[in-house]
């Protein structure tokens, strides 16, 4: 008879919302308090572990669980410390969209529901495609757009940020998830310039990051084009990235997508 395990601990929130959009959240025994900011209310009867940087095996095997699903990013002592529990693990490193919908079919299938995997990536896939056929429609041009999810030093957001913002008509600045040098984004003169840091929530410094880097002649910051989106909308690989694709959109393109109140402007247009 197939094994599906009815015990999971989630190491990284993404994994937590896959299984939350599978309609699997009884399977959740165990999860981290990043996924509660993710989804709040998710760690209430469960217990609280470390994540995938700090994992520790005692906190694993108090769960019980029949299976770990953890996500970069990863240290070597953490690893060491799944693999110490036992525990059948499931290792993501998601880079592109095309990853993320693999991993929500391995989940899927792992947990006996390959049906739920196959609509949930379909409507992940249905939403992009709304977002591009829309800016195809109405809008012109490509403007350049500037993502970091960390600020000292300065990473490039992930490839599938490249991709969200391709979605959404515009050009992506340097190489995704690799770091740069405030100096060489100035270079480049983005149109936008978007900020969503690991772990900051929405609290991105705009006007002192700004200040710091020397950037107050580039074109985006002149024109008041600089905003920071909640992390989770952009940094957790999971359905998760649809929040962030209709922000991108709406900084993009205001006259096409309502822009979420949760996104944080520089200040008003100039004049």
């Amino acid at each position: 008879m197939p094994f599906f395990p009815q015990r999971i601990v989630s190491l990284q929130p993404s994994a937590s919302v896959i299984l939350d959009a599978l309609a699997a959240r009884g399977l959740l025994v165990a999860c981290t308090k990043y996924c509660e900011e993710v989804l709040p209310g998710i760690s209430q009867g469960r217990l609280v572990v470390a994540d995938s940087w700090t994992a520790k095996a005692e906190e694993i095997l108090a769960a019980q669980p029949e299976l770990v699903i953890a996500s970069v990013p990863y240290q070597l002592e953490s690893v060491g410390e799944i693999l110490k529990s036992g525990i059948p693990f499931l290792g993501l490193a998601p880079k592109t969209l095309d990853d993320i919908y693999r991993d929500i079919g391995m989940i899927a299938g792992i947990i006996g529901r390959p049906e739920a995997g196959v609509e949930l990536i379909t409507s992940m896939q249905n939403a992009i495609d709304a977002v591009r056929e829309k800016v195809r429609a109405h809008a012109s041009g490509s403007p350049q757009v500037f993502c970091e999810e960390w600020g000292k030093p300065l990473i490039a957001s992930q490839p599938w940020v490249a991709q969200l913002v391709q979605a959404a008509g515009g050009e992506f600045v340097g190489q995704p998830g690799q770091q740069t040098t405030p100096e060489a984004v100035l270079a480049r003169d983005p149109d936008h310039v978007i900020a969503a840091w690991c772990g900051a929530g929405d609290r991105v410094p705009l006007e002192k990051i700004v200040a710091q880097r020397g950037w107050r002649q580039m074109r985006a910051v002149r024109e008041k084009h600089v905003y920071c989106i909640p992390d989770p909308w952009l940094n957790t690989p999971a359905p998760t990235l649809l929040q962030g694709l209709h922000a991108i959109a709406a900084i993009l393109h205001p006259q096409l997508f309502p822009q979420p109140a949760a996104v944080r402007r520089l200040g008003p247009p100039g004049p």
